[in-house]
This record gives structure tokens, sequence and C-alpha cells, in this order.
């Protein structure tokens, strides 16, 4: 499934690094399986658990992967595993990356990916030298950096990113091949993708969230600050679920400290993890507990995710139907002028310029 390769992968579709372990060794495997550059969810700070990680994962694939670190807190430790495994790639996110953390990555041929939500961070990202840039718009699941739109915010930072060649992958709401060749259109040369990956049977998250994904629309998720405020107040989209727009309006006040019941407990990358109220963990399949109670991540194109199947299914969907979209457009906008044969122009007519159609190729 060759289309639209970047960084040396087949395909420019990303699976997103989606915490805490949703994104794991089986996800990632097979994404990478499929020509796609599939991110590990990095445990936080932990040398022993990524590298762990990463060679489980190479028990499951030949083919290259990387890693998503989120900046927010300390990872010299993960980035140094990272390092010593020589990943094909590393995902940043939500923070800086200075260029000689930058220098250094590729001094252990490790390319360097930083995903962003606003130009600004973009512009700070390309002088840093990084290999792409992910623009991530306000639609999309998860930790949301940005406030802008993905159609607003990509051509920027395309236009940004054009003169250094670096390029621009598009995250947010891209649920099946219509938004990529959207993507695409905006100059985007590929897509990192969460929400459909989530209902994939290779995610590592329960199959209670996975179901739920099925039962929601576009308008039904909620970009809030509710949860984790206790180590990291950032805002995320989630579903609105019952629950959820129970404690929407909840002051700063409340957060996932000791006085909130235990709602549940996983075992994440190894370690028992007791889930409070208002804690930013997804379920995995070993939670248990009041699972309607939990934080389930998912960004506005979940109205458009109708099914669970495999990762490689979604990937061909994506490939697919991205190919079947530009042959159709070209087929409808780039028509060959039947009535003056191939090459043929329209003629410029009352001083105005018309479009010239040849060899499969238009301009005015």
């Amino acid at each position: 499934m060759k289309f639209g390769g970047i960084l040396g992968f087949d395909n420019g579709i990303i699976v997103a690094p989606m915490g805490a372990d949703v994104s794991g060794p089986e996800l990632v495997a097979a994404v990478a399986n499929a020509g796609g550059i599939g991110l590990i969810a990095s445990p936080v700070n932990k040398y022993e658990l990524t590298v762990k990680a990463i060679r489980q994962t190479r028990n499951l694939t030949k083919k290259p992967f990387g890693a998503g670190i989120l900046l927010e807190f300390d990872q010299e430790k993960t980035i140094n595993a990272i390092f010593d495994e020589k990943l094909a790639c590393m995902e940043v996110y939500w923070g800086d990356f200075p260029k000689e953390m930058v220098d250094e990555a590729h001094k252990h041929g490790v390319k360097v990916i930083h995903q962003v939500g606003s130009v600004k961070a973009a512009e700070r990202a390309i002088a840093a030298g990084v290999d792409c840039v992910i623009a991530q718009g306000v639609e999309a699941g998860g930790h949301i950096a940005g406030t802008v739109s993905l159609t607003a915010l990509v051509p920027r930072v395309v236009d940004v990113a054009r003169d250094w060649g670096i390029p621009v992958v598009a995250a947010g709401a891209i649920s099946d091949a219509r938004g990529y060749v959207a993507a695409l259109a905006l100059g985007a040369k590929g897509i990192c993708v969460g929400t459909r990956f989530i209902a994939t049977h290779e995610a590592y998250a329960n199959d209670y969230y996975k179901q739920q994904l099925l039962n929601y629309k576009e308008n039904q998720t909620d970009r809030t600050d509710l949860y984790e405020r206790l180590t990291w107040r950032a805002n995320v989209r989630c579903l609105n679920t019952p629950f959820h727009q129970k404690w929407h309006d909840a002051p700063d006040t409340v957060q996932n400290d000791d006085s909130q019941p235990i709602i549940g407990k996983s075992i994440i990358y190894s370690n028992e993890t007791i889930l409070r109220r208002f804690s930013g963990q997804v379920a995995n399949p070993t939670t248990t507990g009041k699972l309607e109670d939990m934080v389930m991540y998912a960004g506005q194109g979940v109205g458009l995710v109708n099914d669970i199947v495999s990762a490689r299914e979604v990937i061909r969907r994506y490939v697919d139907g991205a190919k079947a979209i530009i042959q159709e457009m070209g087929q409808i906008y780039l028509a060959e002028n039947n009535h003056k044969g191939h090459g043929a122009s329209m003629e410029e007519e009352d001083g105005e310029a018309d479009l010239i159609v040849e060899d499969g190729w238009a301009w005015v």
C-alpha cells in the first residue's frame, strides 16, 4: 500500500502515540507492517520500560517505527532509550525541542517529528531543524495544544515549512479517505490519526471504550481541562458522556487528588495504577471498575467511526479511498475536452482567460 510516502515510509499515515498505552506494540507493529508510521506511546521517563516496549514491537515487525514523547515532563531516560534502540523516528509534543536535542537525535539516526498547535510553535520547530511537523487542529482528540481549526492551521504551517523542504502532516478529525484527500489539498503530505485507530483490533484499549466510539457523533465531544488537573492542566477533547456532562462545569478546585473516590484500577506498563475520579487515564484491557466514569478521548471525527476492524484495513481504506477520490476528481475537473481533442485549450473570450487542459493538467 504505497501512497504518498514520507520520511522513508511507504505511506504518509501516522498512528498517534496515544497514551498511556493504547498505541502499544500490537498497534504500532500493525501500522508499520501496513507501511505506515507507528509511534509507541512511550512510558514517562522510564528507560527499561521503554526498551521493553520497543523490543516487544520488534518481535512483531521488521519494519521501522518510532515513539512519541510528551515534553511536559522530564523524559531524559525515555529519550535515551529511544536513542540507544535507534528507532527510525521520534515524535515530540507539548513543548519545545531545541536544536541541540534535534541534533543529538540525528546523531543517533533518529528523525524528529514535532507536533504543534500553532504557527509560532511550527516556526520554532522548523528553526530547530526537525524533519517533519504535525499540525494539529482543535478538532483532534486527546491533548490539544492549539485553538485553531485544521483547515485554517495546515495551510499556514505548510507556507512556513515550504522553503525548508519539511513535510507537514495534518492531525484532527481525519477519520476517512475524504479527510485524507482534504489534508492533501491543504498542502499536507500525510495524516496523523488517533480516534480511528482506537477502534481497531490491535489498539490496547478496553472493548467498552472502543464500542462507545461507535455510539457518538461529531457534536458529542467536548474540549475540557477537567481531567488530570493534579499533575497537568491541559485541554483535551473527549466523548461527552453522561458522566462528563454531569461534571463539565466543575470548578477549578475539583481535581483528581486523594479526596476523589477510586473508580478503578489498571495495569499500565506492568505497574498497577489506581484510577481516581477525573483521572486522565483511559481504560485499557486490564482496567476494572466504573468504566463509564472514566475519560474517553476522541476527536470530532468520531462520527465517521462505525466499525472495529484491523489497523491494516484502516490504512487500506485511507489509501484506496484517497486514490479513488483523486482519480474521480481528475476525471471531473481535469477531463480532456472531447470536442477539441487531446491537449486542446479553451480560448480567451471577452478578455477573460479560460481553462487550459493539456496532458492531464489544468491551469488558467
